[in-house]
């Protein structure tokens, strides 16, 4: 289990941005014997075939054809790629009192007051200039070091700081990144460390897109080692618990296994790479297609594929917390490392029903991996994640569950190293079993 959840670790400081998450899913992919495939392109697909294809560089899809497969069905792990952070501004270089600070927006509901007082990277995309002048080649970018903070005014200027501390995002979020002379030009500064980072001319940058991360790599905590420190599991542990299942799970016959990992679920999913697009529709349908070669009935074939299908929606859930039990369900309460919860909302902000939650006990004890029931207090709204969004485009059976954690949406997250484990059994058993 602690090889599973270094390698989580690992695989996560690899991955500051939802575009470098996407980069290491590909390279894992691609070493896999997965072929990519150009969403743009043509679709010649095989029965027991490896595929996968990229949407705006952050997100991705990958998928097995059973060699069997006659009536097309959908077995479908669901998450997303993003997570809450601190998103560069246009024209960010701002001088004040003898420094250089850099202009932010928040991405998503991120827990501003852990992003003081930590050593921030900057990691991202850059497009540059290409012969083709309008198809700019678009390049990865991490600064990969300590090169900025946030810092906390002293206790000694602000007595009450412990009662509490109201945070105004334009003035209070703009990282510091370095000392200033009197002489010191700011313009273009951040492009001018882009353009050395990437070897390449400051006037050859046509634009970016960069997002601040904890430069502090996670790890494994614990007196017994039974806990996963790092940024981002929210929603990388689960992006990456697909990524093991659908590589390493045994060939099922009759189905199309299928990993959908969208971007922007952090900001409501509304975008062609979110999971309130047609995106994973589009893509479903074509693989259908290609499987039907010329029939005539290809499209009923799709639509009659829908309902006979299953998704798993993957996504970080709460667990019951020490010092704030009070904030739990009475009844109900995830603790981590007693397993994957099952999250249930009356309002749909989770997708799960009795039909589904049936077909997940079942897979849970095929699997031998124990399940737990998150359901929100009744005075707290709690949140909601892909698994509604995808079925007001795909009627088919859905359930949202996941690892239980600590401090969601904080710029350091905790879950269990057995849960990622048991997670990851879980997610192969759903990808070997027959619908």
């Amino acid at each position: 289990m602690k090889k599973k959840a270094e390698e989580l670790v690992d695989l996560i400081y690899k991955s500051p941005t939802s575009f470098h998450a996407v980069e290491t899913c590909r390279s894992i992919l691609l070493s896999s014997g997965f072929e990519e495939i150009n969403i743009e392109d043509s679709w010649s697909l095989d029965k027991g075939g490896r595929y996968f294809t990229v949407q705006n560089g952050s997100s991705l899809f990958a998928f097995r054809i059973g060699k069997k497969l006659a009536d097309a069905r959908f077995k479908i792990v669901g998450c997303h790629t993003d997570s809450p952070g601190l998103k560069v501004k246009p024209n960010p270089e701002m001088l004040s009192c003898g420094y250089l600070k850099i202009n932010t927006e928040i991405y998503g509901g991120a827990v501003l007051n852990t992003w003081f007082d930590r050593p921030l990277s900057l990691a991202g995309r850059v497009y540059i200039k290409n012969k083709k002048k309008l198809a700019p080649l678009c390049r990865l970018v991490n600064i990969n070091k300590p090169v900025a903070v946030l810092p906390n005014l002293a206790m000694h200027m602000n007595r009450e700081v412990n009662k509490g501390v109201a945070i105004d995002n334009q003035k209070d979020i703009l990282p510091v990144i370095r000392t200033v002379e009197a002489d010191f030009e700011k313009d273009n500064f951040l492009l001018k460390l882009i353009a050395e980072r990437l070897s390449v001319e400051v006037d050859d940058i046509i634009d970016f897109e960069l997002y601040f991360y904890e430069y502090e790599k996670g790890r494994v905590i614990g007196l017994e080692e039974e806990f996963i420190s790092s940024g981002r599991i929210d929603d990388l542990e689960a992006v990456f618990a697909g990524l093991d299942g659908i590589v390493n799970s045994a060939e099922c016959e009759d189905s199309v296994n299928l990993l959908a990992c969208f971007d922007n679920e952090e900001v409501g999913s509304s975008s062609k790479q979110g999971a309130d697009s047609q995106l994973l529709s589009h893509l479903m349908e074509r693989i259908v297609f290609a499987v039907s070669g010329e029939a005539s009935n290809a499209r009923e074939n799709f639509l009659r594929a829908i309902p006979k299908s299953f998704i798993i929606s993957v996504d970080g859930a709460h667990s019951v917390h020490p010092n704030k039990p009070e904030k739990s369900d009475p009844l109900n309460r995830p603790v981590i490392n007693s397993g994957p919860v099952i999250k249930i909302s009356a309002n749909q902000k989770y997708t799960s029903d009795a039909d589904s939650i049936s077909v997940y006990k079942c897979l849970s004890e095929i699997a031998g991996v124990p399940y737990q029931i998150f359901v929100n207090h009744s005075n707290e709204k709690g949140g909601s994640t892909i698994g509604p969004i995808n079925s007001t485009h795909l009627e088919m059976k859905a359930i949202d569950v996941g690892a239980p954690m600590f401090a969601m949406h904080s710029i350091r997250e905790m879950c269990g190293v057995k849960d990622h484990s048991e997670l990851i059994k879980l997610i192969t058993s759903f990808y070997e079993s027959e619908l």
